[in-house]
């Protein structure tokens, strides 16, 4: 059966294939986890109900590409850029911190990785997959125009040919290599936009080593012992809050000040961003047990933690991870110094021209 005479029985079916690989791409053009299902959710409709005008002369992965395209750019019109806490302001010194919260849609969200990296036997594009969600080339992302947006992740993240990506587009070739060396000479300039490439993948030994030790200091609030693990410029976000914190003294300050109620949090491994993560638990005074505080996000270079980031509106996270609302006590996941251990080395297995 050809691309073009396919049943309305299988047709659901086809469609749902692409499902994950085009949440990646709208993910990376939109920044947001939400938003992009919401993208390829209209992209499948869309497909749905124009199929008939569908004549295969193109593939229909070519087709789908080119309405979720479409779909992004007229998210996109608003012209609303998302971003983490370090691009919109300067570090917060301890004494001054504030916990101000900004609108969701100010964010760059995270995203588990299951939903927007398509399983593949490759480890070359499994890696190239991975970097491309990483956190700060997102944020680099988000500094480029749409339509320039479209052509680095076409060209540069999904190997698309230049002529491929001008059909696609309704524009040049000429056009379309213009975009990609100004898309390029932007994100060259994007401080810190190759800051958590040093995260390898999958997980060395060392690093796998230094999430066990960050476990064991974090769970035990242990500041001694995180910030032997902490680059000393290392970074910590806390999005919706537009506070973040530079330096090894700032941080551990805050985390015994206006964070001491993480005290006695617990964490349990969750792939997302391409990154190593962990969903935070702190104990919940009322109910007993633990609650859902934080997706946390990490940055690693050079064997110490550079980065970590705290998403905060676990109603949201948590049940976009999988994740449960509450752990109750002793045999809940990740329970015990050997389970930790256990789930953290399992980390890997575990889961308009163009301007």
């Amino acid at each position: 059966m050809s691309e073009g005479t396919a049943t309305a029985e299988d047709l659901d079916v086809r469609l749902e294939r692409h499902r994950v690989e085009l949440t990646g791409y709208c993910y990376r053009m939109l920044g947001s986890s939400f938003e992009a299902e919401d993208a390829v959710q209209d992209t499948l409709v869309r497909a749905w109900r124009s199929y008939d005008k569908f004549e295969g002369r193109s593939s229909m992965r070519s087709w789908l590409y080119r309405i979720a395209t479409n779909v992004c750019l007229d998210m996109l019109n608003a012209g609303n850029r998302r971003a983490r806490p370090m691009d919109l302001s300067a570090p917060s010194p301890l004494a001054q911190a504030a916990l101000t919260p900004r609108p969701d849609n100010t964010w760059l969200e995270p995203v588990p990785d299951a939903r927007v990296l398509p399983a593949t036997g490759d480890p070359a594009e499994a890696a190239v997959a991975k970097e491309s969600v990483r956190l700060a080339f997102m944020a680099a992302l988000q500094k480029l125009p749409p339509k320039q947006r479209a052509v680095l992740i076409l060209r540069e993240v999904l190997a698309w040919r230049a002529s491929e990506v001008a059909e696609l587009l309704g524009t040049t070739v000429a056009s379309v290599n213009s975009a990609l060396q100004r898309a390029r000479a932007t994100l060259a300039e994007s401080e810190g936009a190759g800051a958590d490439a040093a995260t390898s993948d999958p997980l060395d030994e060392e690093q796998q080593k230094l999430l066990e030790r960050y476990v064991t200091a974090f769970e035990g609030y242990d500041m001694t012992a995180l910030t032997a693990l902490l680059h000393e410029d290392a970074i910590m976000t806390m999005p919706p809050f537009d506070l973040w914190l530079r330096g090894t003294e700032d941080i551990t300050g805050f985390m015994t000040t206006l964070g001491a109620a993480c005290a006695g949090s617990r964490l349990i491994p969750v792939e997302v961003n391409g990154l190593p993560g962990f969903a935070q638990y702190k104990p919940d005074e009322e109910a007993g047990g633990h609650t859902p505080w934080s997706v946390q996000v990490l940055e690693i270079s050079e064997g110490r933690v550079s980065g970590f980031h705290f998403f905060l509106d676990t109603a949201r996270w948590f049940p976009l991870f999988g994740l449960p609302l509450h752990l109750d006590g002793p045999g809940a996941p990740g329970d015990g110094a050997a389970g930790r251990t256990g789930a953290v080395a399992g980390l890997e297995a575990e889961t308009d021209e163009i301007e």
